[in-house]
């Protein structure tokens, strides 16, 4: 059960980053 919740984390840090760098190269690009 750790290591599920330990992958969630890990998975939604993952991409909460690439959405937000996404939301920054499309920023930069507008």
């Amino acid at each position: 059960m750790i290591w599920h919740t330990w992958h969630f984390g890990f998975a939604l840090g993952l991409v909460v980053k690439v959405v937000c760098g996404g939301i920054g190269i499309a920023r930069r690009t507008t």
